[in-house]
Order: structure tokens, then C-alpha cells, then sequence
């Protein structure tokens, strides 16, 4: 890719943005076909039967919204709004999403943005491709997400899937440790996130540990696919038995059994390999399990606490979509940030609106973006909580007694102050 900085900068960014319409307009056509309530909006689908005749020009990304606005005795009062500013969004975000990874090699400190070795331009594009791909399927998942309160599995299985294949092929893409970077930087190599970081990365074959940390992260994965009714009111053999006999129903399960089976036959021959694939691909497997496992504890707690729902599993499958591409280090950052950011929309959507059900996904999502694309800030200030391998496990789980503590007294204290006089 050491071609691709001879093409004008203007020249790849007009490109990028022509793109991004594209992507957008693919956005809006997986917001509204893979959601529950599939809907005849997007000009890339086929058109609602009540609908006046399309032309070519409807498929034309951004643009072509301006003429479907004729479908509003259909789909409603300015409908055609909201796709038209995702394509616009995805436009001018993939074009900029460039320039800020590659061109200003925004993921490092400033103090190594400068003189740039010639050879990092693959890894660099190679990122900026990983991030691009993990932003789109964001997109999809929350606009699904904001509209039904539900995200697919259609989006977050694949998602997850690709993550993985990515960290086999393009190694080099996950996010940079440039606390490892800098002595390396004469000699124009690279170094990324991997399990251990920011530490030396954990041994490859024929060391056994790392493929069976890898088999259980994956193992795990494909447990959280299938399908899990638990009714205990008739006691414990009763539910087992009721739970087999649900699952072996569902025809979901013999595909995830045989996705679990190929699957594991890869990691044990990407492990043989070993080398920087290998590693890539145990950071993306723990990344996976462990930002899905963060979520599901919260889950668990919070419905044991609350007698409720405290989050839907699509929350979890999302999760470990992100955890697939970012590394279990910064999927900690992502779940401890997006609650901030839900609490103040929320607060705020329940004073305008007096809706006190809010869809978690998208704030997971504008966290993994902010924490992305401020990386090098981000990684300043918290690497040296994870020097101490135990250190954020042990925390985490702290957490999680604390949160069902506090969810426990919150209900006790819901039942005090508002039951009926």
C-alpha cells in the first residue's frame, strides 16, 4: 500500500466520501431490512406496494432521498430525513476516519505523529480499514437498536466473525501499544495491542495455555448463541430436561455446533502457525469473550437485583462484536464510559419525553468510537492500571458485587418510599 500516499490527498478523500455514501446508503438498507418490523424504505430494496414508481436516480446515495420524499403518504411525514443525514454522515465520517488514522496518524501521541516511517503505511491503511468495517456494523446495529430497542444477531454473529478473520489476515491492525512503540520506531516496526499489553505478548505454539484460553473464549461465544429457556418452578430435572429439549428444536443449534467445530479447528491450526496471527487472534478472542462476559455479569446481577430485564442480550452479542476488534483492554474503557453518556440522554429523554426505557447499544457504540479515535489520550492515561495482570480482573469483579448490592438496596428503598398508601 506504499503506493497509495503518491495519489493527491484530495483526489483519495473525494473517493472516501463517494464511498461513504455508498456505505451509508447499505446502512440504511440493513436498518430496515434486518429489523423485526422489516419496512420498504430504503431505494435498494423492493419499493412498498402504496408506493409511486422509482427511478434510477432514488439510488443515488444522499441525493436521492430528495426525490423520495414522495413517499410520505406511505412511510410517513419527513421519513426520508434521517437515512439521508446517515449517508451524509457516512460520507463525510469515512473520508475523515482517513485522514485522522492515516494521513495524521491520529492514534499515536503527537510527540511519534512525526517522520513516519515508510513502512507503517500498511499497517496504517490496514487500521483505518479494520475501524472502518466495525463503524459501519455500529451504525447498523444502533439505528436497528434506536428505532426497536432490539439488535439483530444478523449483524453482531457476522460482525464478530469478521473481527476475528481480520486479526488473522491484517495483524498488524489492531489498535497501536505505542507504549511498546517507541524504541521501535528506527527501525520502522510496529507494535500492537495483544493480550498481555502493555507487557511483552503471551507465548504462541507449542506453549499450551494460550490455545486453551483461546478454545474457552470461543467455547463461551458460542454457548452465549444458543438458545437458553430456563423455567426451575417445577424443580431442577424438570428445567434441564425442558432446556435440551427446547434446544435440540431450535434450528439454530446443529449450525452453531457446526460453527463451533470449524471454528476451533482454525484457532488450533492458527496456533500451530503461531507468530503475530496468532497473537492477533487470542487478543481478539479474549477481547470477544471478555467484553461479552462484562456485559453478561451486568445481565445477570442486574435482573437478579431488579426481579427485571436490566439489559437485552443483543447488549451482549454487540459487545463482543466490539471486543473482537478493539481487545479486552479497551472494551473496559467502552463499558465503563457509554453508562455516562446513557445517563445523561436518558435523564434527558425521560424529562422530554417520560420514557424511561432506553436502548444501550448506541452508547456502547459512541464510546467504542470516542475511545477508538482517542486512543493515544486514552491509553496515556490508564496503561498502567493493566501492568498488574490481575489488577482490572480483580476490580471488575469487585464491580459486579457492588452493582448487585447497590441495585438490591435501590429496589429495597423503590419499595419503601413509593409502595401504595
Amino acid at each position: 500500500m506504499n503506493w497509495i500516499p503518491t495519489i493527491p490527498i484530495e483526489a483519495r478523500l473525494a473517493v472516501l466520501f463517494a464511498l461513504g455514501g455508498v456505505l451509508g446508503s447499505l446502512a440504511n438498507l440493513a436498518t430496515y431490512r434486518l429489523a423485526w418490523h422489516k419496512r420498504s424504505i430504503s431505494p435498494l430494496s423492493p419499493p412498498d406496494p402504496g408506493a409511486p414508481p422509482r427511478v434510477w436516480f432514488d439510488r443515488v446515495p444522499i441525493f436521492g432521498w430528495l426525490g423520495l420524499w414522495r413517499e410520505s403518504a406511505v412511510h410517513g411525514r419527513g421519513f426520508w430525513i434521517r437515512p439521508m443525514l446517515v449517508e451524509l454522515l457516512a460520507a463525510f465520517g469515512l473520508a475523515w476516519l482517513y485522514y485522522w488514522e492515516v494521513v495524521e496518524v491520529g492514534l499515536l501521541p503527537p510527540e511519534q505523529r512525526r517522520n513516519v516511517p515508510a513502512a507503517w503505511q500498511m499497517m496504517l491503511h490496514a487500521q483505518f480499514v479494520v475501524h472502518a468495517i466495525l463503524f459501519w456494523l455500529m451504525l447498523a446495529a444502533s439505528l436497528i437498536d434506536l428505532d426497536e430497542k432490539t439488535i439483530p444477531d444478523e449483524i453482531t454473529v457476522p460482525g464478530a466473525l469478521v473481527g476475528l478473520a481480520l486479526a488473522v489476515m491484517l495483524p498488524g491492525a489492531a489498535l497501536p501499544d505505542w507504549r511498546r512503540l517507541t524504541p521501535l520506531i528506527a527501525d520502522g516496526e510496529w507494535s500492537t495491542m495483544t493480550l498481555g499489553s502493555p507487557v511483552a505478548p503471551p507465548d504462541g505454539y507449542p506453549a499450551a495455555w494460550p490455545l486453551a484460553l483461546g478454545l474457552a473464549c470461543w467455547a463461551l461465544w458460542c454457548f452465549g448463541l444458543l438458545r437458553r429457556d430456563w423455567y426451575a418452578r417445577h424443580g431442577l430435572g424438570r428445567a434441564v430436561r425442558l432446556c435440551l429439549a427446547r434446544l435440540a428444536r431450535t434450528p439454530s443449534t446443529p449450525w452453531i455446533g457446526v460453527m463451533a467445530g470449524m471454528g476451533a479447528a482454525l484457532i488450533v491450526l492458527v496456533w500451530t502457525l503461531g507468530g503475530p496471527r496468532w497473537t492477533a487472534l487470542l487478543s481478539a478472542l479474549v477481547g470477544m469473550a471478555a467484553a461479552a462476559g462484562i456485559v453478561w455479569t451486568v445481565r445477570l446481577v442486574g435482573g437478579a437485583a431488579m426481579g427485571r430485564e436490566a439489559m437485552g442480550f443483543g447488549d451482549v452479542t454487540l459487545m463482543a462484536m466490539i471486543g473482537a476488534y478493539v481487545g479486552w483492554q479497551a472494551s473496559v474503557f467502552i463499558f465503563f464510559l457509554s453508562p455516562l453518556v446513557a445517563v445523561v440522554v436518558g435523564v434527558a429523554r425521560y424529562v422530554v419525553c417520560r420514557d424511561k426505557e432506553i436502548p444501550f447499544g448506541p452508547f456502547l457504540c459512541l464510546a467504542t468510537v470516542f475511545v477508538v479515535l482517542r486512543w493515544d489520550a486514552v491509553w496515556n492515561w490508564a496503561s498502567a492500571m493493566f501492568r498488574p495482570a490481575w489488577l482490572v480482573p480483580a476490580s471488575l469483579g469487585v464491580c459486579a458485587v457492588l452493582l448487585g448490592v447497590f441495585l438490591t438496596v435501590w429496589q429495597m428503598i423503590k419499595r419503601i418510599l413509593f409502595r401504595p398508601r
